[in-house]
């Protein structure tokens, strides 16, 4: 018997064996080059290369792609038999696929391919050729969907079903999460979780290795399965359980509600860093954990800190005129504003002056903000259970770096998730690690400064002043005494710039701190603030 080996893995390796290794029939000799490269491509997972020797390139790739896109061989094995002529022009191959599929282990099944050649000479041309022992015309493979596997039909694709129950992801109270960008998606077809938490812990929830996965024929449309080809192990996942309060987290999924520019709000426990809410409009990316964001005027609680440990007092006086320039640079204050002759450094983080921060950077060395940022946890490994972007605050590396810097713009970059941090360390004063999945944390990410309990209380005065008389004025009326920042962060090369709108805070008498972010939405105060507002009327306070 004559074999033809196939062996796949981004390449393909192939070898006759056996004792009649020539085809004695011409037109099979033919017929089978085309074969052996269709099926050195399939097992090399070269799909649009295969479809190409058959006689229906589109419909071959497309199939095939599902095929390997579905099951993700990491090694497939095709071995291939004798072929024989079935009539003038045609001929038939048996081949034999085996794959190994994660999740499934080695899968295996016996099928046929035809190929023909196509037309095109004439008669007498065709016997001469055929005489002499020549092919005519060019040989295709045939393609049809039982080619690929004997089970299937048209509109029919080959896929992984679960083995097991699959648990799920848990909020704060043991009851299902239904925060969809959190949580994460799970692919129909294979069962297995594509995003978000789903995808981190889909081992445990889908029971691990234990869960083997069976191959299934299944609806191309719809996914679902249709026929079971293998037999599945039985295993049962277990649940993972997360942090988040489905109260706070539904007060600020509501307020929202209506908000037409992509928004994120974190809400954390400032006394053990648990995150109680995070919810993204619109959902896909996880903006309010991962996003990469300029964070402006929120980081001059950041800037405060760092000034008030150098010695300045809230109650010193301090210039906020309308413009400030640095070597060539104008920064400027949000509509032009300036603040009277006897404002005072409260005054003016109250207002978020820009100028004032800017000018005061003569205080700060080029390692100032960056080590002030530590005392907030800002650009450690944080292990959350879960993707994060834990912030960055460079080392200065110019007059016109540490100037845009203080007011969290430069290469500054924070998460809204690093934001409501920084309140809650305020709120707690000590810096304490943000946590989604406590089972999975190994290691807590710990400051490797303290926060100033001097400086601590001073930023709490600020960011209350801020609420009561400054640009947080949204949030004045209402209850639990909310201390807050606002931050407007430009972005991008448009003129005028174009910004995300930013508010941060935490509740006097209650353990929530909070970010809100806008992107590209406008103004911390007019913007962010409403939000913010919303978030804690629907919170009672």
């Amino acid at each position: 018997m004559s074999l033809l080996v196939l062996a796949g893995g981004g390449y393909g390796v192939y070898s006759l064996v056996g004792d009649d290794v020539p085809d004695k029939d011409p037109q099979v000799a033919s017929a089978r080059k085309p074969l052996t490269a269709f099926l050195d491509a399939w097992a090399a997972k070269r799909a649009r290369k295969a479809a190409r020797y058959t006689d229906t390139p589109d419909g071959a790739a497309s199939l095939l792609t599902s095929v390997l896109t579905n099951l993700k061989p990491t090694k497939t094995t095709i071995v291939g038999g004798r072929g024989r002529l079935e009539a003038e022009g045609e001929a038939e191959f048996p081949f034999t696929v085996t794959m190994a599929v994660p999740g499934a282990g080695k899968v295996s099944w016996e099928s046929r391919a035809r190929v023909k050649q196509t037309s095109g000479e004439t008669a007498g041309e065709t016997a001469g050729k055929q005489s002499s022992g020549e092919a005519s015309g060019e040989w295709k493979v045939v393609f049809t969907s039982p080619m690929i596997h004997p089970e299937l039909q048209p509109g029919q694709t080959l896929a992984l079903k679960g083995g097991g129950s699959r648990a799920k992801v848990l909020d704060n109270n043991g009851d299902p999460l239904l925060a969809s960008s959190l949580v994460g998606t799970v692919d129909p077809v294979s069962g297995k979780g594509t995003s978000g938490l789903e995808a981190r812990y889909d081992d445990v929830l889908s029971g691990g290795k234990k869960a083997r996965r069976s191959l299934v024929v299944a609806d191309r449309r719809s996914g679902r399965a249709i026929k079971e080809l293998t037999s599945a192990e039985k295993a049962e996942g277990r649940p993972v359980g997360t942090t988040i309060d489905p109260r706070v987290q539904e007060a600020a999924a509501k307020a929202l509600d209506g908000v037409d520019d992509k928004a994120a709000i974190v809400a954390i426990d400032p006394s053990n860093g648990h995150i109680r809410a995070a919810v993204n409009r619109p959902g896909g990316l996880n903006r309010a954990l991962e996003g990469r964001y300029p964070p402006g005027s929120v980081f001059k609680v950041v800037t405060a800190a760092a000034l008030l440990k150098g010695g300045l007092r809230p109650e010193d006086r301090a210039a906020c005129p309308k413009f400030a320039r640095v070597d060539g640079q104008r920064f400027e204050n949000q509509d032009q504003f300036e603040l009277p002759a006897d404002a005072t450094f409260a005054d003016v983080f109250a207002h978020s002056c820009n100028t004032y921060f800017v000018n005061a950077r003569s205080r700060l060395s080029d390692t100032d903000l960056r080590d002030a940022s530590r005392a907030f946890g800002i650009g450690g490994r944080w292990d959350v259970g879960t993707t994060t972007y834990d912030g960055s605050v460079p080392v200065n590396n110019s007059d016109n770096d540490k100037a845009a810097a203080t007011i969290g713009q430069a290469r500054v970059q924070a998460s809204p998730l690093v934001m409501a941090s920084v309140a809650a360390t305020v709120k707690s004063g000590g810096f304490h690690q943000p946590v989604l999945v406590p089972d999975a944390v190994k290691k807590k990410y710990e400051a490797p400064v303290a926060l100033d309990t001097e400086v601590n209380a001073h930023l709490r005065e600020l960011m209350r002043a801020t609420v009561t008389s400054g640009s947080a004025r949204a949030l004045k009326d209402l209850p639990g005494r909310p201390h807050a920042k606002t931050g407007t962060a430009e972005f991008g090369t448009a003129k005028p710039p174009r910004t995300h709108a930013w508010m941060i805070g935490y509740q006097g008498d209650s353990d929530l701190a909070w970010a809100v972010l806008l992107e590209d939405g406008g103004s911390g105060g007019a913007d962010a603030g409403p939000v913010a507002a919303r978030f804690l009327r629907n919170l009672g306070g």
